[in-house]
């Protein structure tokens, strides 16, 4: 038999019986909700057996240290209720319905990071969420499309013709598929400006120095290459076997690309001057089989006439013009950029075109 003294030992470690207090609470339904807070737990116990709306809710709150555990009342009212069974416990970045028996779901985050809602200029509810309206412009058409950088070096030569290679297996792969030709083109095209971003965000970081605003200049190219990518993707359904090629070509692409820009940056920018001249000729091909009626001048897809500004009765060939100018300016872009590092000097003494379309 355990002594009076040991008995009294035991009571001081563990501490008095666990007490609680309970506060009515009215709830709207029936169903049991249960919450979590710090260290304890909440939970809901009926006061009157015959009243089910009827309800106690009841808070453990459990100390860090040995002793007492103390309990205290939660009184919740029906709107904190409501929210409840609305949003629902669990855990951050979770996933819960909405009422009324809808199957639409709202993410819900720990973070409370929710997207704002945009509009645009005549109150209407802007429906992209890949870019903002203030990233929309009107493109400058009236560009000089017929610029050429002639060869005089020897990399240039080997940049030209490198180009000049590719051109034949595209032409005899699509032939006068210049829909499906369009969305390959851009699934290339947009990768230059990436890897130059990257590789100049990189140096800079590296160097402690600023870039001269082109690292934002060759990202805003490759962003606006993608543009044309999701334009076409509207207008050129690609096949299975289109999509395999952008797989392979996009890989042996970047890599190759990846390394040229390593080794030798004016190099790699006057490889994509060139392959912008070579977009150029595609778009002019494009419209001269719109202008003869080979190709159906269907209305203008609702991404390009949101991201060009265009009227609401602008068509394809109202795309592909300002398409084709985009190729022009990235064209100019870029063999400036070579021509800057053939004069002795680095891409950041030379401020860069920000805006140039």
């Amino acid at each position: 038999m355990m002594s009076r003294g040991a008995t009294r030992v035991i009571r001081s470690v563990v501490g008095p019986p666990r007490c609680f207090s309970t506060a009515a609470v009215r709830t709207i339904g029936t169903d049991s909700a249960t919450a979590k807070i710090s260290n304890g737990t909440a939970g809901f116990f009926p006061l009157n057996p015959g009243k089910a709306s009827e309800r106690a809710a009841v808070t453990w709150i459990r100390f860090p240290v040995m002793g007492a555990r103390n309990a205290s009342t939660v009184a919740l009212d029906a709107k904190e209720q409501k929210e409840e069974e609305k949003v629902g416990t669990g855990s951050a970045g979770g996933v819960a319905g909405g009422t009324g028996g809808n199957d639409e779901k709202a993410i819900v985050s720990y973070w409370g990071i929710s997207p704002g809602k945009v509009t645009k200029e005549d109150g209407t509810e802007w429906r992209w969420s890949c870019f903002r309206p203030w990233e929309t412009y009107k493109a400058n058409v009236e560009i000089d499309l017929k610029k050429h950088h002639v060869p005089v070096t020897f990399l240039d030569k080997v940049a030209f013709w490198t180009v000049k290679s590719l051109r034949y297996p595209t032409d005899l792969f699509f032939q006068r598929r210049y829909g499906c030709r369009a969305m390959m083109l851009e699934t290339v095209a947009a990768v230059p400006g990436m890897v130059g971003g990257m590789l100049l965000h990189c140096k800079s970081i590296r160097r402690f120095e600023h870039s001269g605003g082109w690292i934002k200049a060759l990202l805003e190219e490759a962003e606006n290459e993608r543009m044309h990518l999701m334009t076409f993707m509207e207008v050129a359904k690609p096949r299975w076997y289109e999509r395999a090629l952008v797989f392979a070509v996009q890989g042996v692409f970047f890599n190759a690309y990846f390394l040229g820009y390593l080794v030798s940056p004016k190099f790699a920018h006057r490889v994509t001057g060139y392959l912008e001249e070579e977009a150029i000729h595609s778009y002019t091909e494009f419209l001269k089989e719109l202008d003869a009626g080979r190709i159906e001048n269907v209305p203008a897809p609702a991404i390009a006439v949101d991201y060009w500004q265009l009227p609401p009765e602008a068509t394809l060939r109202d795309v592909v013009v300002i398409v084709r100018a985009d190729e022009a300016h990235h064209r100019d872009v870029n063999h400036f950029a070579s021509d800057i590092h053939y004069q002795g000097h680095e891409l950041k003494e030379a401020p860069a075109p920000l805006g140039y379309h």
